[in-house]
């Protein structure tokens, strides 16, 4: 008897109907091959889509080049400073030499940094990079968007943020990159990333190594939703609030707590815990 060869076809959901006919449910393919979009913007999505090793690594050379015109834009005012400074070094004794070129050396590197905190949100501006609700599958053109914008924010994060958090100068910058901060908000923070996604009410306090997030990954896609923050809420040590979070005015959650997206804490109340609940006071 010759083997009869199976054809398999995909399987798929059903409902029930009130007269108890079956009706197959709607499933989304989280892998489309081409996109929904027209012109030459759907056509650069759907070459992502179909090449999608490729497409990565052509996305990520221009983004590195990017990386390096603000960087090296922000390094030329401190180039400038240390070769006017150091100039006072020769003919000096090798102390006062030394102590003039360290001195010269981290002066510049504050003009670096306080350069970097104004080119990044200029470039974000510039690119139209700021998020907006979103929900769609890894390789897409909003996903870039996503991709640039939290990468030109982890340039300043990784490379000088930490030395003005908590200070006026990190809620400049977060503000410029869109986050809404309100009045007397601390952000004791450099963990956030989506910065345009993320709203906070006034009076907010948010704890050292807290990590505040506007998106988050589910069933193959990548969803951006923003975060909502009400007045006078307290975010404590190391805690995760993730996208699509919305905590009431006066809320509390305890250190090291996770946020899960979609929850919604009420006004007043004390949450805590991995996922976090709400727990008596």
């Amino acid at each position: 008897m010759g083997e009869t060869k199976r054809r398999f076809e995909p399987v798929s959901d059903t409902i029930a109907t009130p007269k108890g006919h079956s009706t197959p449910a709607r499933r989304e393919f989280v892998d489309p091959k081409n996109s929904d979009r027209r012109g030459i913007l759907g056509l650069i999505e759907t070459v992502l889509r179909r090449f999608k090793i490729l497409s990565h690594l052509a996305l990520i050379f221009p983004v590195y080049g990017l990386g390096c015109i603000v960087i090296g834009a922000a390094v030329a005012p401190a180039l400038a400073l240390y070769e006017l400074l150091s100039g006072f070094a020769a003919g000096q004794s090798i102390f006062l030499k030394y102590f003039i070129l360290g001195s010269s050396a981290v002066a510049s590197y504050l003009v670096y940094g306080f350069s970097l905190l104004f080119l990044t949100p200029l470039v974000n501006i510039l690119l139209r990079t700021s998020l907006r609700p979103w929900r769609g599958p890894y390789y897409s053109l909003e996903a870039v968007r996503w991709y640039v914008h939290n990468g030109a924010t982890y340039i300043v994060r990784f490379t000088f943020l930490e030395f003005v958090t908590p200070t006026p100068f990190n809620i400049l910058f977060y503000r410029m990159m869109g986050m809404t901060i309100g009045r007397g908000t601390t952000i004791n923070t450099t963990w956030i990333s989506d910065p345009s996604l993320i709203h906070l009410g006034d009076k907010v306090t948010i704890g050292g190594s807290v990590t505040l997030i506007g998106h988050y990954g589910q069933g193959g896609y990548l969803v951006l939703a923003p975060t909502r923050i009400g007045n006078g809420v307290t975010i404590g040590l190391k805690a995760t609030i993730m996208g699509d979070v919305t905590i009431g005015d006066g809320a509390k959650i305890l250190p090291n707590s996770v946020v899960m997206p979609k929850s919604v804490v009420p006004a007043g109340e004390v949450w805590g815990g991995v996922p976090a609940r709400r727990l008596e006071a």
